[in-house]
């Protein structure tokens, strides 16, 4: 909300006057709780909460002493940029650096606050106000700082209705998006299977022209540079995603690491379930590197074709294959070596075949971006929206 043009009947207030933070405490050991929530669990402009873990599945660390109750909201306080917003459907545990946050109903109509705190200049605030380079974060006390113009109350429920109902659409699309992405992946993993009788298996070393190189990683910057390096996100289930960039200064390194058009990369360490994703660098742009979590591959096309091989590679046995290879010490990260991908079998049927495989898979493909635009105009929607009502 711009506090430099309230209407008639509405307030200024500060954040910190209508919402309080939570900071009760409880030991994941000995309480009865078996949900935690760690910010990768979080997504960006999505109050919903989709993915967890299970407490005793692994090491959580000292930072997981934070309770959350049903109906508070946990708000990411690092890297605010990443606009992590989520209202809990659940009790669980959170770490100490996501915020737990209740509206206080006397002073507004509790629904409103997770709208507020996704709008653009709540955003905005939260990062001017952020501390550190490498990982910023933001205090509490600067959060309750913000100034913003409120509503009456018949005002902020008719607001509120309005964005929920919204919310509740884009949630439908996001559902018909994941069904359409497991129908793809189902798809997928059927045409692979009909291929294992006369496909033959060979060694990924023996599908590329030379070996994986290494990439390389710097302090992300804040100042315009004109040069970028991928973060790991931009490797994800479906393969290589726009716009998961970090500004950084252009060296020798990071030009030695400079991504071209077409470049295979695989993530080469990352947590046990996502280490090992594929995808094909598809931007037409000279200004990005490649991270040191990331390796490129060199990739064969007079055997292979890329989009089958990323496909192969995305598909439950190409993952089952590259999650066995994973190594390290860490309950949390894992890595893969060159050695140990060099002999990743790779389930290779002519090229004719490949290109028939993509041709189906193709079809599936627009299906699901079809239903990727319309959560994409759903959203954009919601943010209109949320400019328009809540710009007091």
């Amino acid at each position: 909300m711009n506090k430099h043009n309230k209407q008639a009947g509405w307030t200024l207030v500060k954040f910190g006057e209508v919402a309080r933070q939570i900071k009760d405490k409880v030991n994941p050991e000995t309480s009865d709780l078996d949900r935690y929530v760690a910010g990768g669990h979080m997504n960006t402009d999505d109050l919903k909460i989709r993915r967890w873990g299970i407490v005793g599945d692994g090491y959580l660390g000292p930072a997981f002493h934070r309770k959350f109750q049903k109906g508070q909201i946990l708000y990411g306080s690092r890297r605010t940029y990443l606009r992590k917003v989520a209202v809990a459907e659940f009790d669980g545990i959170c770490a100490n650096t996501t915020f737990v946050i209740e509206a206080i109903p006397e002073k507004i109509y509790p629904p409103l606050l997770p709208f507020i705190m996704q709008s653009e200049p709540f955003v905005e605030h939260s990062i001017k106000n952020s501390r550190g380079s490498t990982n910023p974060y933001v205090n509490w006390k600067d959060i309750a700082k913000y100034e913003f113009a409120l509503p009456p109350p018949d005002e902020q429920r008719r607001i509120a209705e309005v964005l929920t109902a919204v919310e509740e659409t884009i949630r439908q699309f996001q559902n018909s998006e994941e069904q359409a992405f497991n129908l793809q992946r189902a798809f997928r993993e059927q045409l692979i299977h009909k291929t294992s009788n006369t496909a033959k298996t060979v060694k990924l070393i023996n599908l590329l022209t030379g070996n994986p190189e290494s990439g390389h990683s710097a302090h992300s910057v804040d100042k315009v540079t004109g040069h970028f390096v991928l973060s790991l996100s931009a490797l994800s289930k479906t393969g290589y995603e726009f716009g998961h960039l970090k500004t950084v200064e252009l060296t020798s390194q990071m030009r030695a690491a400079l991504l071209y058009k077409n470049d295979f990369l695989i993530s080469r360490s990352n947590t046990r379930e996502l280490v090992g994703l594929v995808g094909i660098f598809n931007e037409d742009r000279l200004d990005v590197s490649f991270p040191d979590t990331m390796m490129r591959l060199p990739v064969d096309e007079s055997k292979i074709n890329k989009k089958y091989l990323e496909q192969y590679l995305l598909s439950r046995e190409g993952r089952f294959q590259l999650q066995r290879i994973s190594a390290g010490t860490s309950a949390s990260m894992k890595k893969i070596n060159r050695k140990s991908l060099s002999q990743v079998p790779v389930l290779l049927p002519t090229l004719e075949m490949q290109e028939e495989i993509l041709e189906q898979l193709q079809i599936c493909e627009e299906a699901f971006q079809a239903v990727q635009q319309k959560v994409l105009k759903s959203i954009n929607l919601k943010n209109a929206l949320l400019s328009q009502f809540l710009s007091g």
